[in-house]
């Protein structure tokens, strides 16, 4: 569920619904992935945005997601085609280990002195 708060100026602004670590699953297409980073909406340009094969509302979280066994993919979803990942599985890609020291409970630890980024 997308929820919308208000900004200090009474602008509308979405909620993000996972955070920095949180291993999270594709609703479509069913991949796990770890969360390393979001946009508050959709920075991607026209093109890349119509060349995908769903066009979900650009006024949403967007999320930049290492892609578990997928040979060191990463791709960038919206918060509409994700929900939490319970299986409690850690994600294998090769880039985790510059993100994150460790998986506790369910989510990832931030590398200390990196706390991934929101753009």
């Amino acid at each position: 569920m997308l929820i919308v708060i208000s900004d200090l100026e009474g602008n509308r602004v979405p909620q993000v619904d996972f955070e920095l670590g949180a291993v999270v699953k594709h609703k479509l297409y069913h991949y796990r992935g770890v969360v390393v980073a979001y946009d508050m909406q959709c920075a991607a340009g026209d093109k890349w945005y119509l060349g995908n094969e769903t066009q979900p509302p650009r006024e949403q979280p967007w999320y930049h997601v290492l892609v578990n066994e997928s040979g060191g993919l990463s791709t960038y979803v919206a918060q509409s085609n994700l929900e939490c990942d319970v299986s409690g599985q850690p994600i294998d890609h090769p880039q985790i280990g510059s993100y994150f020291s460790e998986l506790k409970e369910g989510a990832y630890v931030a590398q200390q002195g990196k706390s991934g980024h929101h753009r």
